[in-house]
C-alpha cells in the first residue's frame, strides 16, 4: 500500500497533484484573514433556502454552499475550501491536458503553474462563488475534448454533455461554451461527429441535467433573463466592458504567462502539430467572439485559457527542444524566473495577505474593491442590534428589519441571530421570494436606504445610527449607505409595497 502511494507521488499525475494541493494549502491558510464578501453573503443566504434555481444563478452554487454550511458550519475558511479545491484541480487538468497534447513532465508543470497564477483564478480560490466552479467545469469540458480528439472514441461525447449540464446549473455563461463547441465542430474536420449518436446523445444528456432549472425559470417567468438583462444595462453604463480586449492578458491570464498564451492559438489554429485539435482553437476563437459581440467582462472567458496555455508549452518546449541545450535552459530559466515574479506579485494583490491599513492593503485597495467589501459586516449587524435594544420592550415586540442590498440582508441574517435580531427583510434577488416579515411590524429598522427614500415609504422616519467599521475602511457600505434609520408606519400595506419594491442586484 505505502509503495503504491510513492509510486503514484512520483508519476505525472502524483506531480501535478502535488503541486495542486500545495496551491490548495497556501489557499486555507490565507483565506480567514477579513471577512465574507457580500456575494458569499447572498450564497450563504441562499444555501439555508434550496431551490432548482435562484434569481442571481442556477442551484448548483447554493448547493456546494449548503454542503459546506454541514462539513464546517459558518467557518470563513470553511465557506472557501470548495472554491479554492476547484481552482487547483484546473491546475491538475492543464496539466493533463499538456500531456495529452504530448508534453513530457516539465511541459506539464509549466502549463499547470501557468494556469495556476493567472489572476482571476488567484482570485477565485480565495473567495466563494459561483465564477470558481465555472471555471472547473469549463476546463473539463476542453480535458475532455482533448480526450474525444486523441481517441476518436465518439463516447467522451457523453461526460462532455454531462459537464456542460452541470455548467448550465452552475452559470448561464457556459450556453457561450456549448455555443462555441458548436460552432467549432460546424466549421472544422469535427464535423464527422455529427454522424455519431453519442454526439447526440450527449447533447441530450446536457439538457436532461440542466432541465431542472429549465422547469424553475418557466415556472418563475424567466426571472433570470430580466435579472441578467438588469446586469447587462447596469455593466454597459457604469463602462465595466471596456477592458474586454485589455484586461485577457492580465486577468484571464498573467502578464508572465502572455507569450505561452500566444504560442497555444500558434499551435492550436496554424501549427502543423495542432492539426488534430483544430477543435479546441476553434472553441476558443467562436467563443471568445460571442462573448466579445454581446458585451462580457473579461473574466467570462478564463476557463478558455488553461487549454491554451497547455498549447503553448507544447510548442514552447518543441521549440526549445530543436535548440542548443545552452540556449534552452536560458528560455527556460526566463520563463520560470517571470513565472515566479508574476504569481508573487500577483498573489500578493489578488489573495488576502496584506494586513489591514498596510502599505500593500492601499495599494490593493486603490485597485480593486474585493477586499474593502470584506470588511464591516459584524459591526452593521452590532450596530443594528444596538439600535434593536434601544427601542423600548413593547415595541421590539413588533420591530421588523429591512435591507437594501443582499449584503446588508445576509449578513444580518448570518450575524442576527447570535444579537437576538428578528429575520431581517430583503428586497433583492432571491431574498425577494423569501417574502416580508409575516408580522408585518410598524417599525421598522432600514440599513441600505437613504433618509429622503425613506421618508417616501413611512410616515416617521429617523437616523438612529451610522453604518462603519472598526477599522475605518470605505467601501460600499461606509460610503453610499451610511445610515441606520428608524421608520414607522409603512404608508400603503406590506403586501403593496414588497410587489412594486423588487431589486436586482
Amino acid at each position: 500500500m505505502w509503495k503504491r502511494v510513492v509510486d503514484f507521488f512520483h508519476s505525472d499525475l502524483g506531480v501535478l497533484v502535488s503541486i495542486a494541493a500545495l496551491r490548495f494549502t497556501i489557499h486555507v491558510a490565507t483565506n480567514g484573514r477579513y471577512g465574507f464578501h457580500r456575494d458569499e453573503l447572498q450564497t450563504l443566504d441562499d444555501a439555508r433556502h434550496l431551490d432548482w434555481g435562484f434569481v442571481a444563478y442556477p442551484p448548483i452554487t447554493p448547493l456546494l454552499g449548503r454542503l459546506e454550511l454541514i462539513l464546517f458550519g459558518t467557518s470563513l475558511v470553511g465557506f472557501r475550501v470548495l472554491s479554492a479545491a476547484a481552482v487547483s484541480l484546473i491546475m491538475v487538468l492543464a496539466g493533463l491536458i499538456a500531456k495529452e497534447l504530448g508534453g513530457h513532465r516539465h511541459v506539464q508543470l509549466l502549463a499547470a503553474v501557468a494556469a495556476g497564477i493567472a489572476p482571476v483564478s488567484l482570485i477565485q480560490g480565495a473567495v466563494f462563488q459561483y465564477v470558481s466552479f465555472d471555471y472547473l467545469w469549463g476546463v473539463t469540458v476542453t480535458y475532455l475534448l482533448v480526450r474525444l480528439l486523441n481517441s476518436d472514441d465518439s463516447r467522451w461525447w457523453m461526460p462532455i454533455g454531462v459537464v456542460l449540464g452541470v455548467g448550465m446549473e452552475t452559470r448561464y455563461t457556459m450556453g457561450f461554451l456549448a455555443l462555441g463547441l458548436a460552432g467549432a465542430v460546424l466549421l472544422t474536420d469535427a464535423r464527422r461527429f455529427l454522424r455519431s449518436r453519442w454526439l447526440w446523445v450527449g447533447v441530450a444528456l446536457s439538457i436532461l441535467v440542466f432541465l431542472p432549472n429549465l422547469i424553475w425559470q418557466m415556472q418563475h417567468h424567466f426571472i433570470s433573463l430580466d435579472f441578467l438583462s438588469h446586469l447587462h444595462a447596469r455593466d454597459l453604463r457604469q463602462g465595466r466592458y471596456r477592458g474586454f480586449f485589455s484586461e485577457q492578458l492580465w486577468v484571464c491570464v498573467n502578464l508572465a504567462t502572455a507569450p505561452l498564451t500566444l504560442f497555444g492559438l500558434w499551435f492550436y489554429l496554424i501549427r502543423q502539430e495542432g492539426l488534430r485539435y483544430r477543435l479546441l482553437g476553434g472553441t476558443f476563437i467562436v467563443t471568445f467572439t460571442l462573448f466579445a459581440v454581446a458585451g462580457a467582462r473579461s473574466y467570462y472567458t478564463a476557463p478558455l485559457y488553461p487549454m491554451v496555455l497547455a498549447g503553448g508549452s507544447i510548442l514552447f518546449g518543441n521549440l526549445l527542444a530543436d535548440s542548443r541545450a545552452t540556449w534552452s535552459r536560458f528560455a527556460y530559466g526566463v520563463q520560470w524566473t517571470a513565472i515566479v515574479a508574476g504569481g508573487v506579485g500577483f498573489a500578493l494583490l489578488v489573495m488576502p495577505v496584506a494586513p489591514i491599513g498596510s502599505r500593500l492593503w492601499r495599494v490593493t485597495a486603490k485597485m480593486h474593491d474585493q477586499f474593502r467589501e470584506e470588511i464591516g459586516w459584524p459591526d452593521l449587524a452590532q450596530t443594528v442590534a444596538g439600535v434593536y435594544a434601544s427601542l423600548p420592550a413593547e415595541e421590539r415586540q413588533n420591530t421588523g428589519i429591512l435591507t437594501g442590498n443582499y449584503g446588508e440582508g445576509g449578513a444580518l441574517n448570518l450575524y442576527g441571530p447570535a444579537l437576538g435580531l428578528p429575520h431581517a427583510m430583503c428586497l433583492t434577488n432571491s431574498f425577494w421570494y423569501r417574502g416580508y416579515d409575516p408580522r408585518q411590524p410598524r417599525t421598522v429598522i432600514l440599513a441600505g436606504f437613504d433618509l429622503e427614500e425613506a421618508r417616501k415609504l413611512f410616515d416617521d422616519c429617523t437616523v438612529a445610527a451610522k453604518n462603519t467599521n472598526r477599522f475605518s475602511v470605505e467601501n460600499e457600505e461606509s460610503r453610499d449607505h451610511p445610515d441606520i434609520l428608524v421608520c414607522r408606519n409603512l404608508r400603503v400595506p406590506w403586501p403593496v409595497y414588497w410587489a412594486r419594491s423588487r431589486r436586482f442586484g
